[in-house]
Parts: structure tokens; C-alpha cells; sequence
């Protein structure tokens, strides 16, 4: 196997196979444990070990189980959107790029509001 194509990513060959699938949008380290051990894999296995048949049952175990990639993408941005037509408080933070989790805004938030702007007529 030269190459794994898993849910539209193209997963890097000469990781574990547990570390690799975490290169696809949705899945982090339990969930990729959880479909290497659905499928049988052993711990120690890299990618570019697998046969085409491993390779392909993971690839329906993904299909078949989880949500990843296009359609997480769309079902999270989906909600947001829902949030902000509902005009609820999180929308409302959503609709003018402040953190909606009830960080502080006073300072910090940089990354959240973007660079800093100089006010006008502040200096005396």
C-alpha cells in the first residue's frame, strides 16, 4: 500500500496507524483507537503496512460509524448559523466575532476579535 485515501484525505504512510487517522477532520485519539480496534488492527501497525483490504474496512467502519470531514464541517456550521437566525445570546456573539463561551473581553480575546485598533484622540 503506497498511498491510504481515507474520507477524502490523503493519510500520511509511515505513521502508526492510530496517529494517521487522526488526520481527518473529526477524529482525535479515541476515536481512532475506538476504529482500529473495530477493525482489528494491532497498536504497533503503520500505515504503509496495511493491506487493501484493511484499508478498506476502515474506510467503511469511518463511512459506516462517525461523522467526519464535509459533513461535520457543514453540521457544525449549520448550528452556528441556527444560532444566529434564532438570535439567541451565543448567536448574537457568533454574528459579531466575540467568544461565545463567557471568556473575558475586557483584555485578551485577541485571537477571537483580531488585531487591536488604536482609538482616536485618546493621547493628551
Amino acid at each position: 500500500m503506497t498511498l491510504a485515501r481515507i474520507a477524502g484525505v490523503n493519510i500520511p504512510t509511515n505513521k502508526r496507524v492510530v496517529i494517521a487517522l487522526q488526520y481527518i477532520h473529526g477524529i482525535g485519539s479515541k476515536k481512532a483507537e475506538e476504529i482500529v480496534g473495530k477493525v482489528g488492527i494491532p497498536a504497533e501497525r503503520r500505515v504503509n503496512q496495511l493491506t487493501d483490504a484493511e484499508v478498506l474496512q476502515i474506510r467503511e467502519t469511518i463511512d459506516r460509524d462517525y461523522i467526519v470531514e464535509g459533513d461535520l464541517r457543514r453540521e457544525v456550521s449549520m448550528n452556528i448559523k441556527r444560532l444566529m437566525d434564532l438570535g439567541c445570546y451565543r448567536g448574537l456573539r457568533h454574528r459579531r466575532n466575540l467568544p461565545v463561551r463567557g471568556q473575558r473581553t475586557h483584555t485578551n480575546a485577541r485571537t477571537r476579535k483580531g488585531k487591536s485598533k488604536p482609538i482616536a484622540g485618546k493621547k493628551k
